[in-house]
């Protein structure tokens, strides 16, 4: 995969040519349960979530370290009617309905406590980001997180680097201060592993 911004910023100019990707099946089937308020994209791409989320009536915070993918999900969104506006590389504190684009490494970034009610990471893996997760998330708030494991190296397509991929069975307890409400994964033309987890309410 490509390994710095100037290659993902082709990558993604080059993408743009198609159609926008349709969401990821976990989140088309929870998308109804997922609570109001505050979303978090981590590593959003061109948006596929992002833009569902804001349609839905999420308050979207949209992340990812490439400008031609802010570029294009500002595009998609300003086409679908959304209130969009770009906020530069620090979070804000709290945003108003509608989708707020942050161009920002997610190495060097740090989430606000407390303040999401969802948070949607997609084919990205950074293990020291785990507990910023958790502690980024509303009591009661759902976390939806998929992405490649190790069986990904017996197919095409996806990271090569093995400290980029799962190891079987690690997403099941990458998040201890969760609740697993789904897990599952898949060996089958691709490896990849899913979950949906979500932060108790205190002393439950």
């Amino acid at each position: 995969m490509p390994p710095n911004v100037t290659e993902w910023d082709a990558r993604y100019r080059e993408a743009a040519q198609n159609p926008p990707a349709e969401a990821a099946d976990i989140v088309s089937e929870w998308l109804p349960l997922l609570p109001r308020g505050r979303a978090l994209d981590l590593a959003c791409g061109t948006g596929r979530h992002a833009l569902l989320l804001a349609a839905h009536g999420l308050s979207v915070t949209a992340v990812d370290w490439s400008g031609a993918a802010l570029d294009i999900l500002d595009k998609r969104a300003r086409k679908s009617k959304i209130s969009v506006a770009r906020v530069g590389a620090a979070m804000p504190e709290s945003s108003s309905r509608g989708m707020h684009l942050v161009q920002a490494n997610l190495e060097e970034i740090g989430l606000p406590e407390t303040s999401f009610s969802v948070i949607l990471c997609f084919h990205y893996l950074q293990r020291p980001l785990f507990l910023q997760i958790v502690r980024a998330l509303r009591p009661g708030g759902l976390l939806l997180f998929e992405t490649y494991t190790r069986e990904q190296l017996n197919y095409t397509g996806g990271p090569r680097n093995p400290a980029h991929l799962l190891e079987p069975g690690e997403l099941r307890t990458a998040f201890p201060g969760l609740r697993a409400l789904f897990y599952r994964e898949l060996n089958a033309g691709q490896g990849i592993a899913s979950l949906v987890a979500q932060k108790p309410h205190p002393n439950v």
